[in-house]
């Protein structure tokens, strides 16, 4: 299929691939480039490559926002050899360098639900680790436009990150922010994602242009939006935990839908009991 970028902000470009709904990004610096998340297959990271040639023939780093297959898988193909640098939080490259098959395996499984014709270019494709690390703030210098690589605390996954383009004014938050669908809590601390998110609206300004992981290029005001229903969801789960309430009783009234916030209620309950759950998609 043909797949384009679009202009989100000064030099910086939003390609918003059809399955799954997944955005990829290319940031143009003077003479370095940087993509944000690779798709997630080497057959759509080969379309994102030819998108992005169009635009520049620019060298390239890579950015995952975090583990998930749609992000990341496309990162052999993208890296070139040796690979370029690809910059992920501590968690993201600790997950993917130590447990590639575990993430495999919850990306077959995701994809079977989801996107059933893409399990069986998942069970094969080349799963590349990142070799740089941030731990709570890098910097990305493109030969004289910086880049902001920031953790702002456990949401979406263990190890988000969000990518500032401070003179564009534009924040890539990958699924710290969904637009389009609910979030997905799979491997989500929902009783912290409401603070990572209001983190990241102190990043921001009236003008700026958030890129969320999948959807359409929103504002803050969306972002605004988002945050009170994840707040709303941390206090459901909080009372409803207090209370004794069973999970069902406390996803009927929750944001989102019954199937996201049972899923998020679960999370939420065993965090407050005292049991880590870090698996799932």
């Amino acid at each position: 299929m043909a797949v384009e970028f679009a202009e989100v902000g000064d030099n910086v470009f939003v390609l918003r691939y059809p399955v799954l709904d997944v955005n990829a990004t290319l940031i143009l610096g003077n003479g370095v480039a940087l993509v944000v998340d690779t798709l997630a297959t080497p057959a759509q990271a080969a379309e994102l490559t030819a998108a992005a040639r169009r635009l520049t023939r620019m060298p390239w780093a890579l950015v995952n926002t975090h583990h998930h297959f749609d992000h990341t898988f496309g990162n052999a193909a993208l890296a070139g050899d040796p690979p370029c640098d690809i910059w992920a939080h501590e968690e993201t490259v600790s997950l993917l360098r130590a447990q590639p098959e575990a993430v495999r395996r919850e990306a077959y499984e995701e994809a079977l639900r989801l996107a059933p014709d893409l399990a069986g270019e998942l069970a094969q494709a080349p799963i590349l680790a990142p070799n740089r690390a941030v731990h709570l703030e890098s910097t990305v210098d493109l030969a004289g436009r910086l880049v902001v690589l920031r953790y702002l605390g456990r949401g979406h996954t263990a190890g988000d990150l969000i990518v500032q383009v401070p003179d564009a004014d534009v924040i890539v938050a990958g699924d710290l922010v969904e637009e389009g669908s609910p979030p997905s809590f799979g491997d989500a601390y929902p009783l912290e994602w409401p603070e990572a998110v209001a983190e990241l609206l102190r990043l921001t300004t009236p003008q700026t242009v958030v890129v969320p992981g999948h959807g359409a290029p929103v504002g803050p005001n969306f972002v605004k939006g988002q945050h009170e229903e994840l707040a709303a969801l941390d206090w459901l789960i909080r009372d409803g935990h207090l209370d004794g309430a069973s999970v069902a009783a406390v996803a009927a009234k929750a944001p989102f839908g019954p199937d996201a916030a049972r899923v998020a209620v679960r999370r939420g309950y065993a965090e407050l009991s005292g049991r880590t759950s870090s698996s799932g998609q």
